[in-house]
């Protein structure tokens, strides 16, 4: 039997209570956008819904934090800031680059889930199967946005390398900070 490392555990949870906060932040940001400047009803219900998601998980990994009396990045203000800027940016720039915000960050965190899934052992069993269950919700969000027009050709290219290199420092920084 397996059995998983403490402060990995403790490192695991605040890291996704982290990153499902941001993905929240990040999809306000587009709401705000399309709450102002552009409007498109279909993408605000598409955004709306992936946040619902969001919400859950966010909610499950605070329980977590409470529960384990782990403590949160110290770092949560200013990813809330950026999270934000993230989303209304992107969608600033039209549909194509809110898909890839969307695409590119989950793309990075579904590797970064499986990377747990891997590492959690057997005493783990329940925070295992909620991280199986939301790298799923976020695989298929991933799927949901190039259904919608993410595209990685020309200069969105660049913007992937920028949103996938930012999620992975922030998930590095808020494993120990």
């Amino acid at each position: 039997m397996k059995k998983t490392n403490k402060i990995k555990v403790e490192e695991f949870i605040r890291v996704d209570h982290a990153g499902e906060r941001g993905a929240i932040k990040i999809y306000e940001g587009q709401l705000l956008a399309l709450n102002t400047f552009i409007k498109n009803d279909e993408l605000k219900k598409i955004i709306q819904e992936m946040k619902e998601h969001e919400k859950e998980h966010c909610n499950y990994f605070e329980n977590e934090i409470k529960k384990r009396n782990i403590k949160p990045t110290k770092l949560l203000p200013l990813w809330d800031l950026l999270g934000v800027g993230l989303g209304f940016g992107s969608t600033i720039l039209g549909k194509k680059a809110a898909m890839l915000c969307t695409a590119s960050v989950e793309e990075v965190i579904q590797e970064h889930y499986a990377n747990q899934i891997e590492q959690l052992g057997s005493d783990e069993k329940k925070l295992r199967d909620k991280i199986i269950k939301f790298r799923e919700d976020e695989l298929d969000h991933k799927d949901i946005a190039y259904e919608e027009g993410a595209t990685k050709e020309g200069p969105y290219s660049i913007l992937d390398k920028i949103i996938k290199t930012g999620s992975k420092i922030a998930i590095n920084i808020s494993e120990k900070i």
